[in-house]
């Protein structure tokens, strides 16, 4: 082994730095020489290769040489590490200097023993490389691997040949000596690379490791254009590009996109059986970078899996570098590795410099102290306990949020039907596979405008020929062409095409064609358009996806002093485990997207977080309900409901027999507005044919000739809707199409709200009249009588059911989530602490459905349980499931109870009908508010533990307790703290509940009479109707009586079950995550409402600062201390 020639060590055995060739020494610290020292040291080195007098082992120091770039040498990571690494007594560091490395043949460099290099931009490997071979120092880090580190290529080969999981990929090299590995056809949706095909969204990379341009493509169907990523400007790491083609010269991988929920983990190793992990918030999110008060990038340590511990320790050994940085994805319950770093040091925590520099030590004692005689005994530590948070008093701990949320306002569905023959139409069906199952749908841009070339085509020859028979079909083909090239580009959100193969062509309608059918197959060709999100549905999911943050306990540091900040100092922290599901329609994705980007303070388009954040739930139907297949339930109560609706008379005792047998108010109502249904259609008809002529004359007006309706919309297109609901709503022989209403009152809703200014007379009779039929029809369609109703409930939300029972039982054991590093959590006090959310958004069907199970499953009995009967009266006077719609259900846990006990788990169940329609003022049914008091404590109880744990994130403290409180007498009356607009706070007992603006919906207000309404939307934009606030249904469930209620459902249907369980399996991988293992419960012990007093939190829910949402509502509150070494906090109440 070398000798070190003296530079850099002393006489005494003391740690030093030095800098090798110049006088002066690193940073001073205990046991550190001084300088003059130093000098001494130096000069007796001079000129000396060898000299015996260092050869005595007490004397003789081991050299560890740092040969890298200065930027790199002088890094505040390198520096306090290498401090640390001088503490040890026979250690002394030597930096190499820049201008050495750059400039002086490798023989003049510094001597070391071991040496510590890695490559850089600037770096000279090479000469590196030959400096190792003539001196034959022990490598930190090899360096022959890293020229491999500089190619992606070579990257992602030697994690293949390790066996480590990575991303599906394939190579594109342009190189003119290589053509047969640049095969590369792009599509619009899909590149094929070398034969290998990948769907958007993919990855591109260059293939040098040093190029960071790294570009994310998306799928038309979630708005297309790509995400550009790059070396960290400012605060962006990335940037949305409309550009939706891959680039064309240069080398690239091409690997399919990882799902990882908005989350990159980037892993630090030192040697092969110490890795740390960092979570940061993935770059191509939206490309804002979160950084802290010093300007760091925020990154929080989390635990890796046994799993991925393994994976580091194959990094490690397979590059050869003992420190090492890698990144992980987490995608679909595994881990994939994305790219390979090299040498790489934490940044900003003490606790790895200590640990990195004591690793580092041990490793170099270990391997050099022999041969240097030195006296050493590796340490042996005992392993770091981990730390467990408990909570005290008779807090529980908020565990799981579970919320079912229906789309944002959207454009009114469109469609058409029309018989097709025409051989084109059938090359088209087979050509994508349409006599698989007999049935095509067409969405994407490129078949879409087939569909377009084909009615083109057919047109111009229609042209030619003036056959009157052909005449009918010519509209359609018309209205086909128009829809088709309306927007003036194709986006596969905004239209779709249905083909269905008729063997023998469509059977005769009705006797009012006059041709018999043709003979022969023919094909159904159903065009839909409409039911996009609109600006003000996007406003909604927005606005509610920041109100839903309000829900989540405490809030402080960074994030105080506006609402809902406890959620994002979770989610930032990765204490939030978040999954977002939606039905694959495109008005439903862009809600989910949309309500993310509010919930999780994201900005800039809704396409980056569209395709990481939402998962596309179109599994087994869990989301999705195809509209096409009815049950045969369905079918029968359909047509009971149009032989009701046909008679020309007055409802009579027996219709509301039939058609309301529950009893529920809502119908009621509605049924006696309409008296006579007929009668009603008639009306109904007659405004429309009144709407449809105002339209024309308006179009018949040069002055509104170019007006501009609400999302763009003509009045050609506005006359096209309506014309059409007048021709299919009233057949020919004077019969009504009940199916029609539902449509009838969606356009006519959509225009008294958007399109107001037209002025148009009698729409809002129009809107009442229709709203009644409709308030019939839409919940009806779903059954009639309870047992329809479950039936049909049963047969749409099956999966979603089962979904629900694992998200609440999965809760306590799950192990892929991002779990905090409580030893390295510098700031959170709480890092044990996970809250698990689950959003499913999806279509009216699936809520109405679902709400069906919870009120006529038997979940409680309405007799015995009075907060259940108010909340089924509450339920029944609502009439209409309007978009935005939420059902909730949150998981509270109660530390302080025996683990298996049926009070430990406690579950609530609220509810809100979403966006406040125009004419809702008067007949709004009254709910008992979010969480409410309970009456018998409401007067005398002050609540002690409404703060709840994570005000223990100490150093982050939350409002003062003035601002948080504040009581309500009444279950009624509501709070209001409209962010940063005014407070109203109403005290009048019976307030009726005229709405205003509505803003975060916890503490959102049911104006008194007195209060005008503002008519103000959000963001004082009248185009955006307020939310409901949500109103508890029930807050003292058992999780056990949940369970157990969902099990019941569900084996009712078991055929169906068994199918669901099957797909669930495959879905989610239960087995192997220990599905059903959940079930610890005792015996089943009563809970009668004398034995338990019901004490919920006497206060709303405030958003000046973090809500107690973690204060349960079940159980008395005692006096809880917030934190354990100060005395407790009483709170005074202000009215």
């Amino acid at each position: 082994m070398s000798e070190t020639g003296g530079e850099g060590w002393g006489q005494s055995g003391n740690p030093t730095t030095v800098f090798a060739y110049e006088g002066h020494q690193g940073p001073e610290e205990g046991g550190m020489k001084n300088e003059g020292e130093m000098r001494k040291g130096e000069e007796e080195g001079q000129g000396k290769e060898e000299d015996e007098d260092y050869d005595s082992p007490p004397e003789r120091q081991i050299v560890v040489g740092i040969c890298s770039m200065m930027k790199k040498s002088k890094s505040k990571p390198m520096t306090q590490i290498m401090e640390r690494l001088c503490k040890f007594e026979y250690i002394t560091v030597v930096i190499f200097p820049e201008e050495v490395i750059l400039n002086e043949p490798v023989d003049k460099w510094p001597l070391c023993d071991c040496l510590v290099s890695f490559h850089s931009k600037g770096f000279p490997l090479d000469k590196a490389v030959e400096y190792a071979n003539l001196r034959n120092p022990l490598l930190i880090n090899d360096l022959n691997m890293q020229y491999y580190i500089q190619d992606r290529r070579e990257v992602y080969r030697i994690l293949q040949e390790e066996g480590i999981d990575l991303p599906r990929y394939a190579v594109l090299t342009r190189d003119p000596d290589r053509p047969e590995e640049c095969n590369l056809v792009e599509g619009e949706d899909h590149v094929e690379v070398n034969g290998e095909v990948f769907p958007k969204p993919f990855v591109e990379k260059p293939v040098c490791a040093e190029d960071h341009n790294v570009y994310i493509y998306y799928p038309t169907s979630a708005g297309g254009g790509s995400q550009r990523l790059f070396r960290k400007i400012g605060s962006r790491s990335s940037v949305y590009s409309p550009e939706s083609c891959v680039r064309k010269t240069g080398s690239y991988i091409y690997e399919e996109f990882m799902p990882t929920d908005g989350t990159d983990v980037k892993v630090y190793t030192v040697g092969p059986d110490y890795a740390h992990a960092e979570a940061r918030k993935s770059p191509a999110l939206d490309g804002k970078v979160e950084r802290d008060s010093e300007g760091k990038e925020i990154r929080y340590p989390v635990m890796l899996t046994a799993m991925e511990k393994l994976v580091a320790r194959k990094v490690c050994l397979a590059f050869k570098q003992t420190v090492c940085g890698f990144d992980l994805l987490r995608a679909n319950g595994h881990s994939f590795v994305c790219d390979v770093n090299g040498f790489s040091f934490v940044k900003n925590s003490m606790k790895y410099y200590d640990d990195c520099a004591k690793v580092l030590g041990n490793m170099v004692m270990r391997e050099l102290a022999p041969q240097f005689h030195i006296p050493w005994s590796i340490p042996m530590e005992a392993e770091d306990i981990p730390i467990v948070p408990t909570t005290s008093g008779t807090m529980m701990e908020l565990r799981c949020v579970i919320a079912i949320i229906r789309h944002g306002d959207r454009t009114p569905k469109q469609k058409m039907k029309m018989e097709v023959r025409h051989p084109l139409f059938f090359e088209l069906f087979e050509k994508y596979g349409g006599y698989k199952s007999g049935k095509l749908k067409l969405k994407k841009p490129k078949q879409l405008q087939e569909v377009l070339d084909i009615a083109r085509l057919l047109l111009a020859e229609l042209g030619q020929h003036t056959d009157c028979e052909i005449e009918e079909k010519k509209g359609k083909l018309e209205q086909l062409k128009t829809v088709l090239e309306m927007y003036g580009h194709f986006s596969g959100i905004n239209r779709k095409v249905q083909l269905t193969y008729l063997p023998n062509g469509q059977p005769k309608a009705s006797s009012e064609e006059e041709e018999g059918p043709k003979e022969g197959p023919s094909l159904l060709l159903v065009l839909k358009w409409g039911g996009e999100l609109t600006p003000a549905g996007r406003v909604q999911a927005e606005e509610l996806g920041r109100a839903f943050r309000c829900m989540y306990p405490g809030g402080q540091g960074d994030y105080a002093g506006f609402p809902g900040c406890g959620l994002l100092r979770l989610h930032s922290t990765y204490r939030h485990d978040l999954k977002i599901y939606a039905s694959d329609e495109g008005r439903v994705q862009m809600t989910a997207a949309a309500f993310a980007k509010g919930l999780l303070a994201l900005e800039g388009e809704l396409t980056p977080i569209l395709v990481q954040m939402v998962k596309s739930a179109n599994m087994n139907g869990m989301l999705d309900s195809d509209s096409e297949s009815l049950t045969d339930c369905q079918q029968r109560v359909k047509a009971r409901l149009h032989e009701i609706m046909q008679k020309d008379q007055d409802f009579t005792e027996a219709d509301y027999q039939k058609l309301a047998p529950t009893g529920s108010p809502s119908l009621v109502n509605s049924m006696k507005i309409i008296g006579n249904p007929v009668r009603t259609c008639d009306q109904v008809y007659a405004l429309i044919q009144r709407l449809t002529s105002q339209i024309r004359k308006r179009l018949e007006d040069p002055k509104s000739a170019d007006l501009q309706l609400y999302h763009s919309e003509t009045l050609e297109l506005m006359l096209q809707r309506w014309s059409k609901l007048e021709r299919d709503f009233r057949n020919k022989s004077g019969r009504y199409d009940i199916s029609k209403i539902p449509d009838i009152y969606d356009c006519v809703k959509y225009d008294t709200q958007h399109n107001s200014m037209l002025g148009l007379e009698d729409t809002l009779e129009l809107f009442r009249l229709s709203r009644a039929l409709a308030d019939i029809v839409i919940p009806q369609e779903y059954g009639i009588n309870k047992p329809e109703k479950m039936d049909i409930a049963q047969a749409y939300c099956l999966p979603l059911m089962k979904k629900i029972q694992l998200d609440l039982q999965r809760t306590h054991e799950d192990e892929a989530v991002n779990k905090l590093h409580p030893l390295y959590s510098r700031g959170v006090m709480s890092p044990g602490r996970h809250v698990r959310t689950r959003l499913y958004f999806t279509s009216e069907s699936h809520v109405h459905s679902l709400l069906s199970i919870f009120r006529y499953g038997g979940l409680l009995d309405e007799v015995k349980d009075q907060q259940w009967k108010q909340a089924m009266d509450y339920l029944s006077a609502v009439s209409e499931l309007n978009y935005m719609t939420q059902i909730v259900i949150m998981l509270y846990e109660d530390n302080n109870k025996d683990p298996g006990s049926e009070e430990r788990f406690h579950v609530e169940l609220h509810f809100s009908p979403g966006v406040k329609s125009c004419e809702d003022e008067d007949n709004v049914p009254m709910g008992f508010g979010f969480r409410p008091a309970s009456a018998e404590n409401q007067e005398k109880q002050t609540n002690q533990g409404s703060l709840e744990d994570l005000s223990q994130d100490e150093p982050d403290r939350a409002l003062p307790l003035s601002e948080l409180i504040s009581i309500r007498r009444s279950p009624m009356i509501r709070n209001r703290k409209t962010g940063s607009m005014e407070v109203l706070s109403e005290t009048s007992p019976g307030s009726s509940s005229k709405g205003a603006s509505y803003r975060l919906f916890p503490s959102c207000s049911r104006q008194s009479p007195e209060i005008k309404p503002t008519g103000l939307g959000f963001e004082g934009c009248s185009m955006v109707p307020s939310i409901y606030p949500l109103e508890t249904l029930h807050n003292s469930l058992s999780l056990k009586q949940v369970d157990e209620f969902l099990n019941a459902v569900c084996e009712d249907s078991s055929d169906a079950h068994a199918k669901t369980m099957k797909a669930l399996s495959v879905l989610f991988d239960t087995s192997s995550q220990g599905y059903g293992q959940a079930h610890t419960y005792p015996p089943p012990k009563a809970l009668s409402s004398s034995e338990t007093p019901v004490r919920p939190p006497t206060h709303p829910l405030c958003l000046s600062s973090g809500p107690p949402s973690t204060v349960s509502s079940a159980g008395p509150s005692s006096p809880t201390s917030v934190n354990p070494s100060k005395p407790a906090i009483h709170f005074s109440f202000s009215e």
